[in-house]
Parts: structure tokens; sequence; C-alpha cells
């Protein structure tokens, strides 16, 4: 799947996965309670991550977002995890992600928000942000409109950003399942999980029909998220 598939899958996880993850009930002391606010910074991460199992592609959308350091260090993880979908095309890599980003926002700040600053311009380049015909510009763009996102996010408590990533990631192997090839989602097992709903890669049911879908998806989610935090800021007052 493409990044910008990608991208909006995260949106569309986070946003259903609201419910979920505030339902005390369910989760007892790991339900986090989350303002219109933390929604919103939990969307952008959602994305961002949704793309993060590909860095492990030396030429992919993560490969081509910051330049040379990107594509050093895809190439890296791509030699360590096996290659291409692989190790990070798992549920392993997927919970081990959300683990790690969620230690460095609540013990090392300062190393979240380069995590964040990562993220976020992997979600800007994802939904294809940039310069068609120029890498070093839209590179350039993107390090940009990252930072400055970063810095509005700074003072956002993102305590819960471990499920974000999570989320993202595990959205992200759920759509390369429905390509041919699939995942091997119980990495280190061997066994790929794969439903070709999708015949190919930006082909006519991504582009005309996943897209628009997940679309619509998130407009409907975003929606029910706004109303339902106006019903209970009024039921508050």
């Amino acid at each position: 799947m493409m990044g910008y598939t990608h991208a909006l899958s995260g949106t569309a996880a986070w946003l259903a996965a609201i419910p979920l993850v505030t339902n005390e009930a369910l989760l007892g002391s790991h339900a986090v309670s989350l303002s219109a606010e933390q929604v919103a910074a939990g969307a952008v991460v959602c994305a961002g991550a949704a793309l993060l199992p590909d860095i492990d592609h030396h030429d992919g959308t993560i490969a081509n977002t910051y330049g040379p350091i990107t594509q050093v260090l895809c190439k890296v993880v791509g030699m360590v995890s096996g290659g291409h979908r692989h190790a990070t095309h798992s549920i392993a890599f997927a919970v081990g992600a959300g683990y790690l980003t969620d230690l460095a926002a609540t013990h090392a700040v300062h190393v979240w928000w380069g995590v964040l600053f990562f993220v976020v311009g992997l979600g800007l380049r994802g939904v294809g942000i940039g310069f068609q015909k120029s890498d070093l510009l839209t590179g350039v763009m993107n390090a940009l409109l990252a930072a400055a996102i970063v810095f509005m996010m700074r003072d956002v408590d993102m305590r819960y950003v471990g499920y974000a990533v999570t989320l993202g990631c595990l959205a992200h192997v759920i759509g390369d399942c429905l390509t041919p090839r699939g995942c091997p989602v119980f990495w280190p097992v061997q066994w790929s999980v794969e439903i070709p709903v999708i015949a190919r890669t930006n082909g006519r049911a991504e582009r005309w029909v996943m897209a628009p879908l997940l679309t619509l998806v998130i407009t409907i989610l975003a929606v029910r998220s706004a109303l339902g935090d106006e019903v209970t800021g009024l039921l508050r007052s």
C-alpha cells in the first residue's frame, strides 16, 4: 500500500480506538483520559506511525523523507531485520515501538521530541505534502513543518502515545496483509498472513476505493469524537 493510504489508516485506527483506550472498565489503570487536544495529537502521531514499519524499505516513503539520513537508516534496518516486510511488519514490532516511544514520552521528553519530529515527518511525507520533482525541497519542507508541529505539541501530555504508535504500526501491517505477499504478522514465526483484496499497490482499488473510504471513515469518527467532547463538556457544566 502507498504512504498516503497508510497515513489515512493510522488516523482512522486512532479515532476508532478512542472509546477503547479511554475505557476504565475494560483497561483499568491502563485507560487514559483524553482531551480534544490530545485526541488531535494522537491522530498526528498515529498517522506517522502507520508508516513506521516501512523503515526496512531502502526506497520507500520513509527512506525519502529526510534525504541521506533516512536512506541510510532504512538500509541498515532492512539488513538487520531481514529485508522488506519481515520483522518490522509484525505484532512484535508494533508493541515494541509503542513501548519504547511511551518510555521516551514519559521519562525522556527531549528524546521524545526527536522521535516526534521523525514520526510527524513521516506522516507529512505519507499524505503527499511536498514537491513532486524535488526530494531535497520536500525534505526541507517536511523538516520545517514537522518542527513547527512539534513546537505546537510541546506542552501536550503524551503519556498515552504508546497506544497511538502501536495502533499506527498495526494499521500498516493489516493494510499490507491485504496485498499480495502479505506480512509475517507473528514474527519470528515465518508465516505470512495474506488476504489479497488489493491486487496492486497504487492501483484502482487503493486509489478509488480504499483512500476515499478511509477519508469518509475519518470524517465520521472525527465528528463523533467532537460531538462526544461537546456533550461531555455540557454535562460537566
